[in-house]
């Protein structure tokens, strides 16, 4: 399999696990990565290929301190990530989500 096709593979795997986070909960990259068998970034890496207009609730991914990461080259991503997660009632508090509240226990 040619190096393109393990990497569609591979974002297919992080897209299926992120389709699973249910609304009003989060997960963080890492959370997600050690699903899937990836790195963090990976998976940061996918959720910024998704096209425009996916279904892939790609807003409920956040970092590890409970915060959302500023993606390079979408200097608006950040705000519509918030607005998205505060319609769903994922409440901030200084810019951070409670991980002990709000993040997502998946059935193993």
């Amino acid at each position: 399999m040619s190096t393109a096709g393990k990497l569609k593979r591979v974002y297919r795997k992080i897209y299926r696990r992120v389709e699973h986070i249910p609304e009003g909960t989060v997960a963080t990259y890492g959370q997600i990565a050690r699903m899937v068998g990836v790195g963090p970034r990976q998976v940061g890496q996918a959720l910024a290929a998704l096209p425009p207009g996916s279904k892939c609730p790609w807003h409920r991914v956040i970092n590890a301190r409970g915060r959302i990461s500023i993606r390079s080259g979408m200097h608006k991503a950040h705000l519509d990530q918030e607005r998205r997660l505060k319609a769903e009632g994922v409440v901030f508090q200084n810019g951070s989500v409670d991980l002990e509240v709000y993040r997502w226990h998946p059935e193993v």
